[in-house]
């Protein structure tokens, strides 16, 4: 039986989600603290529908606790939350360019997304203000890192409808953040169903690959080294290429030596020639390959040095493709999920 579809067989009897929030409720940091009051507003007098469609809640974001519709009916997404709502069955009405998760993206979700009002680029400085004057929304969900907020008119953007701003912090936390993208959008009862297809799929993994991958210290060859300079990226636990081989139970060593900021926290960008001291104690190495399989130019600078030939993993032929790295809802990580299947099967026959 394929993940998919045991996945969703086992998705259909979930009965509790370890990130479902009660009520309203969000988490906008991932650190715990509440997203909204779940206290709503009920401003105007008058039947039920008409009460319901101008009830408001307190939601806190990245841009402080902004009062937003109840339930919205006309919102707009840009960068991180546009796959995320589309997923949600939000009812969106204007997103903006978010072509590198188009690989990642079902049909049926890439014609929804093909569908859907443009009003902005793939950054956030390429933000057409009047495009989203025009579809009327009566909310504005902005997915992108908080420096990049200083790219955006939020004033202007803040006249049009209430605007929340959700966006990525380290790689892992796509889990939390896209919880309350959907959670602003009042999206949450179809994101929860994929998020319990993905969960059962990863539990179904974690059972089959358990006498194999908790037993082995990985390391991961990431896609954004700098050939130019002579660097690649070794990923660490919760980042791009190694999150969701950690829900089926894969392990990553070390960590960062000098964290920063977001993805800095835990990858870094060593010379070609700390590969050895990098990787010599992985077990296993994982590496990040584009949607199609072919090796992105930085992996493939690092896999043609001899210094990544002499690499114990690599003489043990424990080297394994990882696909869909870049997942940042549940639907995506479902495909990234089947990829590490895939990869790994050799290692039951070891």
């Amino acid at each position: 039986m394929s993940i998919r579809r045991s996945a969703v067989l086992a998705g259909a009897v979930a009965l509790a989600l370890s990130l479902t929030a009660c009520g309203g409720s969000s988490d906008a940091d991932g650190s715990g603290n509440p997203g909204n009051s779940g206290n709503s507003d009920n401003s105007d007098n008058g039947d039920a529908e008409g009460t319901e469609s101008n009830e408001t809640r307190v939601f806190t974001a990245d841009n402080g606790d902004i009062t937003i519709p109840a339930d919205p009916q006309r919102v707009v997404a840009t960068g991180y939350a546009v796959p995320v709502l589309i997923e949600a069955g939000a009812p969106l009405v204007g997103i903006s360019s978010w072509q590198r998760g188009e690989p990642l993206m079902t049909e049926e979700d890439l014609a929804t997304y093909e569908g859907i009002t443009r009003v902005a680029g793939e950054l956030a400085a390429e933000t057409n203000y009047e495009a989203i004057a025009e579809v009327e929304p009566d909310l504005i969900v902005i997915g992108v890192p908080a420096p990049v907020l200083g790219d955006l008119d939020l004033d202007r953007l803040e006249s049009i409808a209430p605007v929340v701003a959700i966006g990525p912090t380290i790689p892992s936390a796509w889990r939390e953040l896209s919880r309350q993208q959907a959670d602003a959008a009042g999206a949450l009862e179809q994101f929860d169903e994929v998020q319990a297809e993905y969960e059962a799929a990863a539990a179904e993994l974690a059972e089959k690959y358990a006498d194999v991958l908790p037993d082995l210290d990985f390391g991961h060859i990431g896609a954004y080294g700098e050939v130019a300079g002579g660097t690649f990226q070794r990923e660490f636990g919760g980042s791009w290429g190694t999150n969701v081989a950690e829900d089926i139970g894969a392990g990553y060593y070390g960590e960062v030596k000098e964290p920063g900021p977001g993805s800095r926290a835990v990858s870094e960008y060593p010379s070609i020639e700390e590969l050895p001291e990098s990787l010599g104690d992985a077990e296993a190495i994982t590496y990040t390959v584009n949607a199609d399989g072919s090796v992105p130019e930085p992996v493939q600078y690092v896999m043609d040095s001899e210094l990544w030939q002499n690499l114990p993993a690599v003489r043990a032929g424990m080297t394994f493709p990882v696909r869909y790295t870049e997942a940042a809802t549940y639907r995506q990580a479902m495909l990234a999920l089947e990829a590490l299947d895939e990869s790994f099967a050799p290692l039951l026959d070891r």
